[in-house]
């Protein structure tokens, strides 16, 4: 037990400071890629997969881990790369995404990292639309790309988005009794998770200045409230947490220090749901936290935000 706990104080220090901890791996080639240690369970030589009839495409199968049986997702072809090779070499990284547990197959597995987030960059323009980068990063004068994991998910299982309409007619409900601005800030660095959000919101009836990390969205509340009270501008912000240059944490952090921007309802929406999260989201001061992507949850957060 004192060894769990001295692991959850060990990163719920790192809030606040904008650091991550990256695991570093590779495919099939000598391109380097990583993940935030904080969504992976644990990572494994690969276990005996089995067979089974109507699996993706892209799943190589199934694996009964810890007495969990979990798809193996080929991370080189989720990303139209190779089929990997010589399985029974290869490791599987076994990680917790919006809320569910996932096995990605790798060819090898390198180190942890600690890192700063504003080392961690958006991808480059050329990259173009269809790539699966969240971000990227130099190590050891390397390229390391960050993989939006969402993207692969939503590909093999895409997850239904309607909203239960009742919420809606809820918070006109509201408006009744309160004004509410009906605007929301969605920080998200995946592009599809970021839709999902945004679509939802929409569906609600309200608008939506949509950023792609936390600093662009820091950035965009200065600007806003050159123009007058922000209270006035938008209902409140939706986050995700790991995003480049200015993680999630950080971002609520900095609302809170800003006399102007100090009072503005946070909730942070990320697909990382494991331990550490409720000490952390109380540690910057979110108003709450919800794993992604349930829409009836995320509409009944907001919700909960306006009726305030």
């Amino acid at each position: 037990m004192s060894g769990i706990l001295d692991s959850v104080n060990q990163r719920t220090q790192l809030v606040g400071q904008n650091r991550l901890e990256l695991l570093t791996f590779r495919l099939m080639g000598t391109q380097r890629y990583g993940i935030n240690v904080f969504k992976v369970k644990e990572v494994l030589q690969c276990p005996k997969l089995t067979s089974m009839p109507n699996l993706h495409s892209l799943v190589r199968g199934v694996a009964h881990i810890r007495g969990q049986t979990v798809s193996v997702i080929d991370l080189s072809m989720a990303i139209g790369g190779r089929q990997t090779q010589d399985v029974e070499k290869c490791f599987v990284v076994i990680a917790e995404f919006n809320r569910t547990v996932q096995a990605f197959l790798v060819t090898s597995v390198e180190r942890i990292i600690n890192m700063h987030w504003e080392a961690i960059l958006p991808p480059p323009e050329g990259a173009g639309k269809g790539n699966y980068l969240t971000a990227v990063t130099n190590i050891d004068n390397e390229l390391v790309e960050i993989l939006d994991v969402e993207k692969i998910l939503a590909e093999i299982a895409p997850i239904d988005e309607t909203m239960d309409s009742a919420i809606g007619d809820e918070i006109a409900q509201f408006e009744s009794e309160k004004e509410i601005v009906r605007r929301i800030l969605i920080a998200d660095d995946s592009t599809v998770a970021r839709k999902q959000v945004e679509r939802a919101i929409k569906s609600l009836g309200f608008d939506v200045v949509a950023v792609k990390d936390g600093k662009e969205a820091y950035d965009k509340l200065l600007e806003m409230t050159q123009d007058g009270s922000i209270y006035d501008q938008i209902s409140l912000v939706i986050s995700d947490i790991e995003m480049p240059e200015m993680d999630g944490y950080t971002l609520t952090a900095e609302i809170r220090r800003n006399p102007d921007l100090k009072n503005l309802y946070v909730i942070l929406h990320s697909s990382l749901s494991g331990v550490f999260n409720q000490a952390m989201v109380e540690r910057v001061g979110a108003n709450s936290f919800i794993a992604k992507f349930n829409p009836d949850e995320l509409g009944n957060a907001v919700k909960a935000a306006v009726s305030e």
